[in-house]
């Protein structure tokens, strides 16, 4: 993962090459400009001079703790997926390892997450959860089309549904810290840390409240992101997708602002489990850089098929809470809702506060640390990697930067990232899964291209007569007859594009799709028997037909 999440990652400002410059002994012409934030893909470039990345790993790892300088061999601040993968992955080579994390386990203010990360604690696996749990009331309401009699919605115990996702959450925040690093050799250090210098930082131990300096050949920073909330009265009364997992109780009415796919997500989750929703957002469309077909689809079903009360070009000026602690919502126009939570999903900012990432010489743009193809910032022994590098804003996409930085530092292989043709869902109702270019930037980068689509009913709703629909969408480089884009919004969409994920990113042609024999009756055979353009692009101009 555009959970999100996100899974909590909503958008990440598209960059080419940084403007600043990095020490000539990790220079390269090799660039991974990324295409747009939402899109979660970017494109690689295509020169690749012989790498600087020799010399990295080979001054990392010729480090020894026996004669070291240094305490470590890397030290990682941040125990989120990123931070994590690459410790565990260094440690396994050798390197001598320190991860600080300041909380070893999952809880409420002031620091929320925990070992594991956003992730982990309050992103992709709560909320998939909760998903699972919005899912079910769909599912009884076609249950007597296909002849079940006397099925009931029932009620959605909040209590309990978050007593279990607590106990679950723990048991995770035990695997990552016991079993995933301490099992690898990594040292575990339940601490905050801010440098104080190039290969030095002061550890502020979260028990005890002393502080110590330890010191690295290498330092990563793996902190991640941090929901933003705008500065608009009455805003302390907003929660953002930090505090929603640990409601004591769950909202009647809940106003969601924001166009991003957190924001979809959890409006389509909270309509799911029964509270009644309001959704904001200030732009004409959400999911804003998707393939706009894919964003059309998903407004008419959640028009036709949920209960979310859509406003479109609203943004709020004002909370007020109410003598019943009820909230009043004051859009631009002075309109007013009333509700009993309002979330906000408008963004994410990197977690840099307290870093103290000056005292090295670290440069930051905005909340966040530009980096080059190998993760390293403008100081030489200092890596970023994840959301706080405002790239891909994905759990995925920092595992493979943190796995990849742990080969060329640490493993003797040249491994920048590559942010090409990376696959995301968006888990609304239905699921939106994607990999590749949508057709506006297709266009935009290639000119030629074929379009095939079709929007259906699929066979599981059709039967018990609901009008619940799916899209299918192939994006064709013409002239190579290359599969570019892959844009599907159904039930599963997510589960269904990894798979179409792995075809695209090997280069799969539209014959390699055509000769592969589909699965029937399933509505994935759609990918492989759609023959036939519904439209082309030539010269960047649309044409129904060709001559």
């Amino acid at each position: 993962m555009r959970m999100s999440f996100l899974f909590l990652c909503c958008t990440a400002a598209a960059r080419g090459a940084t403007a600043f410059h990095f020490p000539s002994a990790t220079t390269s012409p090799n660039t991974a400009a990324l295409l747009r934030s939402s899109s979660r893909r970017a494109t690689a470039s295509a020169a690749n001079a012989a790498s600087p990345s020799t010399r990295l790993y080979q001054s990392a790892s010729s480090s020894s703790p026996a004669n070291s300088e240094y305490d470590y061999d890397l030290l990682v601040i941040g125990g989120g997926s990123g931070g994590v993968r690459a410790s565990r992955i260094a440690s396994g080579y050798g390197a001598k390892v320190a991860l600080l994390e300041t909380k070893l386990t999952h809880g409420v203010n002031p620091y929320y997450s925990a070992i594991g990360g956003t992730c982990v604690n309050v992103g992709c696996v709560p909320k998939k959860l909760m998903v699972f749990a919005s899912r079910y009331p769909g599912e009884i309401k076609e249950m007597e089309g296909y002849g079940w009699k006397g099925a009931t919605e029932g009620t959605f115990d909040w209590k309990v549904f978050l007593e279990n996702k607590n106990k679950e959450i723990t048991r995770l925040n035990n695997v990552y810290q016991n079993f995933v690093l301490k099992n690898a050799g990594v040292e575990v250090i339940e601490a905050r840390g801010s440098l104080t210098g190039p290969n030095s930082i002061e550890v502020h131990t979260t028990a005890t409240g002393e502080s110590s300096t330890l010191t690295a050949k290498n330092i990563l920073i793996a902190v991640g992101g941090w929901p933003f909330k705008p500065d608009i009265p009455g805003i302390e009364h907003a929660i953002t997708s930090n505090e929603i997992f640990y409601l004591e109780e769950q909202p009647k009415r809940m106003v969601v602002v924001g166009g991003g796919f957190i924001a979809l997500e959890f409006a389509s989750i909270m309509d799911g489990l029964g509270s009644d929703v309001t959704l904001m957002y200030r732009g004409d469309l959400f999911l804003r850089g998707f393939d706009d077909d894919m964003r059309t689809h998903l407004k008419e079903e959640m028009e036709n098929n949920s209960g979310i009360d859509l406003k479109f070009n609203t943004d709020p000026k004002e909370i007020r809470k109410q003598d019943d602690g009820s909230l009043l919502v004051i859009d631009q126009d002075g309109n007013e809702i009333e509700c009993d939570s309002i979330l906000y999903a408008t963004g994410r900012k990197g977690k840099i506060d307290g870093l103290n990432l000056e005292s090295a010489g670290v440069h930051t743009e905005g909340s966040f640390i530009p980096v080059n193809e190998y993760s390293q910032t403008n100081v030489p022994s200092i890596y970023a990697v994840g959301d706080v590098t405002n790239r891909i804003a994905l759990t995925p996409v920092a595992l493979m930067e943190g796995h990849r930085l742990a080969d060329t530092l640490f493993g003797g292989k040249d491994r920048p990232v590559d942010h090409e043709f990376v696959a995301s869902t968006v888990f609304t109702t239905p699921e939106i899964g994607t990999v590749g270019y949508s057709e506006q930037e297709a266009v935009e980068k290639y000119g030629d291209i074929d379009v095939y689509k079709n929007r259906f009913r699929a066979m599981k709703h059709s039967f018990p007569k609901s009008e619940t629909y799916s899209l299918f969408k192939l994006i064709v480089e013409s002239k190579t007859q290359r599969v570019v884009g892959c844009h599907v919004a159904t039930d599963g969409a997510g589960e269904m594009v990894q798979g179409v994920a792995i075809a695209i990113k090997m280069g799969a042609t539209k014959d390699d799709f055509d000769n592969t024999i589909g699965i029937h009756p399933t509505s994935a055979e759609e990918l492989v028997t759609m023959r036939t353009p519904s439209y082309y692009y030539r010269d960047g101009q649309k044409v129904d037909k060709l001559e």
